[in-house]
């Protein structure tokens, strides 16, 4: 994966205490700079209420900042989660980090 990328991976769970870690994560790689940022949430089975809040959250910082931050990889239940309340319009989708980094190589 490109340097310039900061690419997090969750697992289990997406509640409000994992996503509480991911987001101080995403602000540190903020503060130290990084602009381009990928979820890959391949080994996330389940995201309640507290962690599709946590990713929007962590969206709009990211996006202030002047940076963007993607997803990859998502299992069937987070899929249809976001895909029912519309978070699948919200953020950049990609089958994998791969296609992903396929992506931003052409894009840059």
């Amino acid at each position: 994966m490109n340097p310039e990328v900061k690419v997090f991976q969750p697992s289990n769970i997406l509640d409000s205490a994992s996503t509480a870690n991911l987001s101080q994560d995403i602000d540190n790689a903020l503060q130290s700079g990084v602009k381009q940022m990928l979820i890959d949430l391949q080994g996330v089975t389940f995201i309640d209420s507290s962690g599709l809040g946590g990713l929007v959250s962590s969206f709009k910082s990211v996006r202030s900042s002047g940076g963007k931050l993607s997803l990859c990889s998502i299992n069937e239940q987070p899929r249809m989660l976001l895909e029912i309340t519309g978070i699948d319009q919200v953020f950049d989708i990609y089958p994998s980090q791969q296609e992903f980094a396929q992506s931003f190589v052409a894009s840059n």
